[in-house]
């Protein structure tokens, strides 16, 4: 008897185990379009920065420049000026490491930095998206290689609540864009949901 308790607590554990996050989103026939609103229209926008990666802790001012040929760039260097990091992204998609801290240079964490910002920048290709919905949220749901990305606002697409870019079954990114001024978010927070990976940035007003 206590066997077929046991077996019966595991096979519970591991139906719950494999139930994604999004199971009770149904589908809807909102417009995909509705979250270009919320695409940060940085120039020449500063933040202070927080990244927090495991054990290791580093500060500064992150720099989101818009060049002449419409790529943007993303700067981010100490209070000293010593440089991080050095990215653009295209007006076609393209991305390009200019520069990377060579104890940072690993494979992993360009990809990861790469990934996080794509989010922040709100470009994502609409072409194959669908909208579902649940109770509260409306979700513009677009397909990547190992998930979705979920831009979810609330239920008139006239707020948007967070960004998640999930696996098959949970979220492993989450991001907030809050408090809008003139088209930019006055504050940008990116969580890691399986590790430690944060990134924290607040807007200076020049």
């Amino acid at each position: 008897m206590r066997s077929l308790l046991l077996n019966s607590l595991l096979l519970m554990g591991l139906l719950s185990g494999c139930s994604s996050a999004y199971k009770n989103l149904q589908q809807s026939s909102g417009d995909v379009q509705c979250i270009t609103k919320f695409r940060p229209q940085f120039t020449n926008t500063l933040y202070s920065t927080q990244v927090d990666v495991l054990k290791h802790h580093l500060s500064g001012l992150l720099f989101f420049k818009q060049m002449p040929d419409s790529s943007l760039r993303v700067v981010f260097a100490n209070e000293m000026g010593f440089k991080f990091f050095d990215f653009e992204f295209t007006k076609d998609g393209r991305f390009v490491k200019h520069y990377m801290l060579d104890k940072m240079d690993k494979k992993a964490v360009v990809k990861t930095l790469r990934g996080d910002f794509e989010l922040v920048l709100l470009r994502p290709d609409l072409s194959r998206a669908t909208v579902k919905q649940d109770s509260n949220y409306h979700y513009v749901v677009v397909p990547t290689k190992k998930g979705n990305n979920y831009y979810i606002t609330d239920s008139t697409c006239e707020q948007l609540e967070r960004i998640e870019k999930s696996s098959k079954r949970k979220p492993v990114v989450k991001a907030w864009l809050t408090h809008y001024t003139t088209g930019v978010p006055d504050t940008i927070n990116i969580r890691h949901q399986g590790f430690k990976f944060n990134i924290s940035l607040q807007r200076v007003q020049k």
